[in-house]
C-alpha cells in the first residue's frame, strides 16, 4: 500500500470508530486526541482493527507513533508496503 492507501484505510477505520466526528480536516501534526473524540478505546479498537483487517501487528512501545494522522501513516507504510488496498 502506498501512503495515501494507508491513510484512506486509517481515515476509514476513524469513521467507523467515531461516525460522528467530521475527519475531513484532520491535520497530519497535531495529535488525534486533540482534533476528535478519541478516548483510549478507542485508540486501541484502531489497533485491533488494522490486526484484524490487514494483519498488522503493532507492539505497545510504539502506540506513541500512531498519535497522529501523519505520524501513523510514517509507521505503516513499511509494515504494509506488501499488503493490497481494498478494493
Amino acid at each position: 500500500m502506498q501512503p495515501e492507501e494507508i491513510r484512506q484505510v486509517l481515515l476509514d477505520i476513524l469513521s467507523r470508530i467515531v461516525p460522528d466526528e467530521d475527519l475531513s480536516g484532520l491535520r497530519d501534526e497535531v495529535p488525534f486526541r486533540e482534533q476528535i473524540e478519541l478516548d483510549s478505546m478507542d485508540f486501541l479498537d484502531i489497533v485491533m482493527e488494522l490486526r484484524k483487517q490487514y494483519r498488522v501487528q503493532i507492539p505497545e512501545d510504539d502506540y506513541p507513533h500512531l498519535a497522529t494522522m501523519g505520524g501513523a501513516v510514517k509507521y505503516l507504510t513499511p509494515l504494509m508496503k506488501d499488503v493490497k488496498a481494498p478494493a
